[in-house]
């Protein structure tokens, strides 16, 4: 059962818990559409009905980072920031690699303040650990964002920004 809760957002969709669902249709940046729109990521896969690993859903993520889908990317690196198998200690590390792709999505969405915010966010929250760490380039991935932030400055953001590959190592 979807409810619409009053307050700030009035048309956010809410399930009985009050938390905010994903009803309305997206465009392919992921950003919501008025009901009734044609659903840009009908084809979008949840996280926990595709992959049943950290290791599955590191693949899948980077595959999406490759592809400009950051969106999707994000939904996928999240799901390994916060998975059981994931030791506490590199959870900031994670919640550092997919606010980078959250970064991305902001900034093809063309919000430059929210883009450049969350891409030097994520290169402070993956600042403690090592390069390379989990299978990341954690340095090219840093420099990578800072990048981006900076062309975001320089230029403003928009989905033809040059937008970087995942550094796998």
């Amino acid at each position: 059962m979807t409810l619409t809760q009053p307050g700030r957002y009035p048309d956010r969709d809410r399930n009985e818990h009050g938390r905010a669902e994903n009803a309305r249709p997206r465009d392919r940046f992921g950003q919501p559409l008025p009901r009734g729109a044609v659903d840009e990521m009908a084809h979008k896969e949840e996280p926990g009905d595709v992959v049943s690993t950290v290791g599955e859903a590191f693949g899948k993520a980077v595959e999406l980072f490759d592809q400009e889908r950051f969106f999707e990317a994000h939904e996928f690196l999240e799901y390994i920031w916060k998975h059981e198998q994931v030791d506490p200690a590199d959870r900031s590390f994670w919640k550092g690699v997919t606010q980078v792709a959250v970064g991305c999505c902001h900034a093809q969405r063309g919000n430059d303040a929210g883009a450049v915010t969350l891409l030097e966010r994520a290169v402070a929250s993956m600042q403690p650990y090592p390069s390379p760490y989990h299978g990341v380039d954690k340095e090219a991935l840093s420099r990578a964002a800072l990048r981006v932030a900076e062309e975001i400055r320089a230029h403003g953001a928009g989905p033809e920004l040059a937008f970087p590959d995942f550094p796998r190592t």
